[in-house]
């Protein structure tokens, strides 16, 4: 089996020499840059697996590099952070990372989440679709929610006859809402589901990505129940 390989965009030469053996260690592939303009010519170059991006970077920061990533590709990004409660966080996650983590970070949670997002990624099928009162279904397994078609077998979406284009993250976010149309689901639920966090997380990650989705299926069809969560309506 190829090993996976990781593009690490890291300014602090300390943090990325150690973060880069700490990963080698653990039999991922690292292609290691200081700065987001030698990490976006990187990852065109080399095509990476995943892409670990410090928000804080020269010549191009995290952010701008996540979003330019995006742009081309659906490939997992996990953005880096100084500070759990910093407005990059968000702003790392509005423009299209999958998952954040702060620093100073524990290699062992670092792998984790790694691995975890890869497992997301690797077989973005997800929840399988079915659960209470779900949308009508053709023998296709397409589930429709008024102008909304989710095919949970050829994971395609379409609104109003128009293909929409989601990331992995997105699509299992949003058949986990299909399986259970009309249902409440918690911000821990979708972070368990989605996110395969069994410790809980930060329900930024899933307020973010719900507001992605809205974008792009409605802002109406994902409804927010105030102090439970959201739902899906039939």
């Amino acid at each position: 089996m190829a090993e996976t390989h990781v593009l690490f965009v890291e300014d602090d030469d300390v943090i990325r020499e150690a973060t880069q053996l700490a990963l080698e260690r653990d039999g991922f592939a690292v292609t290691a840059m200081p700065d987001g303009l030698s990490g976006l010519e990187a990852f065109r170059e080399r095509q990476p697996d995943i892409a670990l991006l410090d928000v804080m970077l020269p010549g191009m920061d995290g952010v701008s590099l996540c979003r330019r990533i995006r742009d081309e590709s659906t490939v997992p990004v996990i953005m880096l952070s100084a500070r759990a409660d910093s407005i990059d966080v968000v702003l790392g996650l509005e423009a299209g990372a999958d998952d954040y983590v702060t620093k100073p970070f524990d290699g062992s949670v670092l792998v984790a989440r790694i691995r975890a997002v890869l497992r997301r990624f690797g077989h973005a099928g997800g929840p399988a679709a079915g659960g209470d009162g779900q949308g009508a279904s053709d023998e296709r397994g397409v589930l429709v929610f008024g102008d909304l078609e989710v095919d949970t077998e050829g994971m395609e979406v379409r609104r109003g006859g128009a293909p929409v284009a989601l990331t992995p993250t997105e699509m299992r976010l949003l058949l986990e809402f299909s399986a259970s149309p009309g249902t409440v689901l918690s911000r821990d639920r979708l972070l368990e589901r989605v996110w395969d966090y069994g410790w809980g997380g930060d329900t930024r990650v899933v307020d973010v990505h719900v507001q992605r989705l809205r974008t792009k299926i409605g802002q109406d069809r994902i409804e927010t129940v105030r102090g439970f969560g959201y739902k899906l309506k039939p």
